[in-house]
């Protein structure tokens, strides 16, 4: 998946600019160097399969690894020509559809924990080419996807394409037929990208032995113990807070029906909360910091 955003025109455009290579050969060559970039950002962000049971079927183009950032209009510099939003900005997602009717999407942790701050701002520790750890029980699983959200994906796809897309069916190669609003920021109404917050875990700090008595450690966002902002608590303290508040407002939006399960606890979550639990996460929302409501407040009224 990797390789797969930079083998394309405009990934090799974009590798290009990062190496100011110019020749095609070099480039290539300079692929295989550059083949695990996007690895580490991605294995610690929050993992989501979706599926669409819709008429629609998911479109591919020919830059099939996609990404959207709110914040990054199809007009502005970072979409301009070949450019493309960074991965490590926080609020970027990565969209790459699986099959007409499955869709995996793959959100910034720091955007989760705070999708009410700046989306181009770097996520904690962007550095791309390092080891990290990755929990394949923390990927949210289903998440059923109505018309319309099908309908914002495959628009979002198709802006974002270089030249090209496909489908299955000619009509699903014009979403913007059909879409009430074309507005970028308004595709992801309602969080359309976002994982459920309610079934992600608050995981500090990861460590892993090994035979012999060797052991490494990382927090959340690859640091390692070794690092000053390993496990920095102020940054975790700001985070738990629109965290949890986040989870009210999901809660809030889309009733006590989880809208993806991860297995947390030793078990997978419950595909829909109880009453006193559901309760609580409203609850949370009323907690969300003065600054960040002004600030939401904002959003709401650009929207």
């Amino acid at each position: 998946m990797s390789i797969q955003k930079f083998r394309t025109p405009k990934g090799l455009l974009n590798l290009s600019r990062y190496t100011n290579i110019i020749d095609k050969n070099r480039i290539l060559l300079k692929l295989q160097e550059f083949q695990n970039m996007h690895c580490a950002i991605w294995s610690e962000g929050v993992w989501s399969i979706l599926d669409n049971p819709t008429k629609f079927g998911f479109i591919v183009s020919d830059h099939p690894v996609t990404v959207y950032n709110e914040d990054c209009f199809p007009g502005s510099n970072y979409c301009l020509g070949s450019n493309d939003p960074e991965i490590w900005q926080t609020g970027t997602h990565t969209i790459f559809p699986l099959s007409p009717s499955k869709l995996l999407v793959i959100t910034n942790l720091s955007w989760v924990r705070n999708p009410y701050g700046r989306a181009f701002v770097s996520r904690p520790n962007p550095i791309p080419f390092r080891n990290t750890m990755f929990s394949f029980l923390d990927i949210q699983v289903g998440r059923v996807l109505t018309d319309d959200e099908v309908l914002r994906i495959n628009y979002i796809i198709k802006s974002r394409a270089f030249r090209y897309i496909a489908a299955a069916n000619e009509d699903d190669l014009y979403p913007e037929c059909l879409l009430t609003s074309t507005n970028w920021k308004s595709l992801n109404e309602r969080y359309l990208l976002m994982p459920d917050p309610r079934s992600v875990g608050f995981v500090s700090e990861m460590f892993v032995g090994y035979e012999g008595g060797y052991s490494e450690g990382f927090d959340e966002y690859g640091h390692r113990p070794s690092q000053r902002r390993f496990s920095d608590k102020d940054r975790r303290d700001r985070e738990w807070n629109t965290f949890q508040a986040f989870k009210g407002e999901y809660a809030r939006l889309y009733g006590p029906a989880r809208q993806g399960a991860a297995y947390n606890l030793g078990r997978v979550d419950k595909s829909l909360d109880s009453d006193s639990l559901h309760q609580h996460h409203l609850e949370l929302e009323k907690g969300l910091p003065l600054h960040v409501k002004a600030r939401r407040g904002k959003r709401a009224s650009k929207r």
